[in-house]
């Protein structure tokens, strides 16, 4: 590893107006601007590491402050000491004296983490000439263990079990790899079923769906049970019985309303309820995935560590573990709960419902696969297909599989005239929408 020397982060609130259309709205979120808190580490050598954490909207100048404060303990680090002990970094930020008191481990502060890690994971990729995903398919197994920080799950994933679990897969790995890089991986699509589309928009997106060859779908409910019924009924109808449907709260609801509310929804074949009720409700999502059943919960996309991560997989409260690129602290978080799916047999299907989230999990979802759980069976990745234009290496989404990326790094880029166009509040595209530049 060369030893390459962070020297700056610079620093972009950006957001885009996604509200104007209600793209990404559900029963709770009614106006997302999808914005993203974004971050390059500018270093002395070639490459530079871009990241970023999602967010939609207001609030997005708080995190990008977050991610200044804690840049000032990776600022004069070398890539070369980094990747030397990869778990002692990341616990140098996650574990900070001073900054965990804010957390530990959760909100403001792990939404910063996560794009400063992921920034340092792109960094390295590059350095390496490798997409991420592949630098971490080669790994050697103890390396990967090294790099993960298992303090808090050892009762469920010690280093032994770890190491153990990816040993079993290795023989097989270079299959896995080529069938990616053949294949892709299966996705689904939300794109079809934000609670803010009209009627017709619904159908002309799920036959647009279908075109592309997608065949598993989301629709968002909470709102009426009425409304849900008949969009439902709507997607049922556009997408035959043979294809698969989904349905996510976002939150909405109380436990015992959550059990209620879909019983209606029932007979159009569910295959999973997602975030019924508050993402910290362990023991409320183990009470509905009782009550449910055959209809699995999902959840994940903002449960905010690993140790969460730990208690929802070991009292059923998580059927399908969403895991998300930004919520928890970035990529080494995300070994560890790859790790945790594997130990309690539960299918990682990936959040990705916001801006560069799709582009990250491609390469998450390939090392699930290709590390952790060696098969495509019941495992399906969220796809949206909004504002991938804006980056340098989108992810290219065909036949309603993602494709394995193929460029350098973490894939995160985003195009400068895009980072001078949506920065927030004074780019050309905020100024025009908002007197005198107002924020909202």
């Amino acid at each position: 590893m060369p030893d390459t020397t962070i020297i700056r982060a610079e620093i972009v609130d950006l957001r885009f107006p996604t509200s104007e259309d209600h793209h990404g709205s559900d029963a709770v979120h009614v106006d997302p601007d999808y914005s993203a808190a974004y971050v390059v580490l500018h270093t002395d050598g070639t490459h530079n590491g871009h990241g970023l954490t999602f967010t939609i909207g207001r609030g997005n100048e708080i995190v990008c402050q977050a991610i200044e404060s804690l840049s000032t303990l990776v600022v004069g680090r070398t890539l070369a000491d980094i990747a030397h002990d990869r778990r002692a970094f990341w616990r140098s930020l996650a574990q900070d004296s001073q900054f965990r008191w804010l957390g530990p481990e959760k909100g403001v502060m792990q939404l910063a983490l996560a794009a400063i890690i992921n920034a340092v994971w792109d960094l390295e990729a590059r350095e390496s000439g490798k997409p991420l995903w592949r630098l971490l398919a080669d790994m050697p197994a103890e390396e990967l263990v090294a790099a993960t920080d298992l303090h808090g799950i050892r009762d469920a994933v010690d280093e032994a079990s770890m190491l153990a679990m990816l040993k079993n897969n290795d023989s097989s790995r270079a299959e896995r790899i080529a069938r990616v890089e053949r294949e892709g991986f299966p996705a689904y699509t939300t794109s079809c079923g934000w609670i803010g589309y009209s009627d017709d928009t619904v159908r002309a997106r799920c036959r647009e769906a279908i075109r592309e060859g997608f065949n598993h779908f989301k629709m968002k409910i909470g709102q009426s049970i009425d409304d849900d019924v008949r969009r439902a009924r709507i997607i049922r109808e556009e997408i035959g019985p043979q294809r698969v449907l989904m349905v996510d709260a976002n939150q909405r609801f109380d436990v015992q309303q959550a059990i209620q509310w879909i019983k209606p929804l029932a007979q159009f074949d569910l295959w999973w309820f997602e975030e019924p009720v508050s993402p910290d409700d362990v023991l409320g999502h183990a009470e509905i995935a009782r009550a449910i059943a055959p209809i699995q919960v999902a959840t994940g996309e903002q449960c905010q560590n690993r140790v969460m991560f730990k208690q929802f997989l070991a009292s059923g409260g998580m059927q399908i573990c969403q895991l998300d690129s930004c919520r928890v602290g970035g990529v080494n978080d995300n070994l560890a709960i790859m790790a945790l799916a594997r130990r309690y047999g539960v299918p990682v299907c990936p959040h990705a419902g916001g801006v560069g989230l799709c582009e990250l999990v491609a390469h998450l979802i390939m090392v699930d696969y290709i590390r952790f759980n060696p098969s495509m069976d019941g495992r399906v990745c969220e796809f949206v297909d909004h504002l991938h234009e804006h980056f340098v290496d989108p992810c290219i989404v065909r036949n309603g599989h993602y494709l394995a990326p193929e460029k350098p790094g973490y894939s995160c880029e985003i195009k400068r005239e895009s980072l001078r166009a949506f920065a927030f509040p004074n780019g050309p595209e905020w100024v025009k929408r908002q007197p005198n530049g107002a924020a909202r």
